[in-house]
């Protein structure tokens, strides 16, 4: 079941509201229905969120994106259409279920952190389990537990304006956090922080998505931000959606000129990763392997390093042509005792513009490891110069859910879930 699907919503003020839905649906224009004096805000709107997806809806000022998501939670009530959240349709609820819904099911992160300055941190946090009626030791030890999760334990007894901006804004993403709602609903959260700020509340974003798997509805006006924290994006213009998809499908064919606009903008650079651009590793070579035959496998692929392995799943190093020539005209019966050089290693998170010093390096290659050292993949040379002018491999970059192995030069290997591993 969908976590959220919305259908044919409409959101018009003013007068006639009816008539300007059925005439929007026939294909009117905005100016049309304005003469019947109504404004049009959310025009025949459609999408589904998946479970454990976040979904970002990106536009400018006056969109319908900040409508859109109160429609989703009910503050707003529909013009024309239905809103599900699970199995629930939003349309149908009275007051009261509404409200049960919006305490037990989905919670909200503010642009403008909406904290009670009179109030400890930690009894912020803990705001949404007073309301829903937990007892005073529960609830706090619950915040407790997500301000840890977001780093900021240490502060649970300080008040707000203790804090910086960045801070503030952990404090609301920890409160949304410890009501445990499978449903977050985050508008413009990051938007009023400092670009430093900003950027480490989306690492942050992630890295607890990553651990805890929450359906979420982002908001955002800004389109980098959306490339690099969205599953997929729907972009609106005018009360309408004109393209859903994810990063990469957007990138690749963007539906018309409007998004193509926005695209001339986006920093490829800090939206891939070295997931997008890994291909398979090749076999590391054990060090208990002859000197002689890893030299002549060397010379066969026309390679001048090879990654050894150190038995575990982990490198041991690399090794260089010269050293394994060496060895083996010395009658080394293995890489044993070899000098290696330390590999140059990055996680599939590592951005594109923190790859670009190391993929420089002339002769160790750059490996791609899990959070456990394990080697997933390596870096072409060339790969990231490739994504940065638009193309990972093949010329474009990959789709979402690519995930069998290729070599080196052919279409890059990972799916948003192993860039976000």
């Amino acid at each position: 079941m969908p976590a959220v699907h919305a259908e044919g919503l409409f959101k018009i003020f003013g007068r006639r509201t009816d008539e300007a839905v059925r005439r929007l649906g026939d294909g009117a224009s905005v100016a049309d229905v304005r003469e019947l004096g109504a404004t049009p805000a959310v025009i025949d709107v459609s999408f589904t969120v998946e479970p454990g997806e976040i979904f970002v809806v990106m536009g400018l000022s006056g969109s319908g994106k900040s409508t859109l998501l109160r429609m989703l939670n009910g503050l707003l009530d529909a013009t024309a259409g239905r809103v599900r959240v699970g199995g629930d349709d939003l349309t149908t609820l009275d007051a009261k279920a509404l409200r049960r819904l919006r305490q037990e099911r989905m919670s909200m992160v503010f642009q403008h952190f909406a904290l009670f300055p009179h109030r400890t941190v930690v009894d912020n946090a803990a705001y949404a389990l007073e309301v829903r009626g937990m007892d005073r030791r529960t609830r706090r030890a619950k915040a407790r537990e997500a301000l840890a999760l977001v780093g900021l334990e240490q502060w649970a007894d300080a008040k707000p304006d203790e804090l910086s901006g960045g801070m503030k804004q952990r404090v609301g993403l920890a409160r949304a956090l410890a009501a445990e709602t499978d449903l977050m609903l985050m508008d413009e959260a990051f938007s009023a922080l400092d670009p430093l700020i900003r950027r480490e509340m989306q690492d942050q974003l992630l890295e607890l998505q990553a651990q805890l798997g929450k359906t979420i509805v982002f908001i955002t006006h800004d389109l980098n931000e959306a490339m690099r924290l969205g599953d997929r994006i729907a972009i609106m213009r005018d009360g309408r959606i004109v393209q859903i998809g994810t990063p990469e499908q957007i990138l690749d064919e963007p539906a018309d000129d409007y998004v193509a606009q926005f695209l001339a903008d986006v920093d490829r650079g800090r939206v891939f990763t070295a997931g997008h651009v890994m291909v398979a590793a090749p076999a590391a070579v054990p060090l208990g392997a002859a000197p002689a035959d890893v030299l002549t496998a060397m010379r066969a692929h026309r390679t001048g390093t090879v990654l050894v392995g150190d038995g575990n799943g982990g490198l041991a190093g690399v090794a260089t042509e010269e050293a394994v020539r060496t060895a083996a005209e010395s009658g080394a019966p293995s890489l044993v005792g070899l000098p290696l050089q330390p590999p140059v290693s990055v996680r599939t998170t590592t951005l594109l513009a923190d790859l670009l010093t190391p993929a420089a390096q002339d002769e160790v290659p750059v490996t791609v490891v899990d959070a456990d050292g394990r080697l997933v993949g390596v870096v072409p040379r060339g790969a990231v110069l490739a994504a940065l002018g638009g193309a990972t491999g093949n010329g474009r970059p990959v789709p979402s859910g690519t995930g069998s192995p290729h070599t080196a030069g052919a279409t890059a290997v990972g799916t948003r879930e192993a860039v976000r591993g």
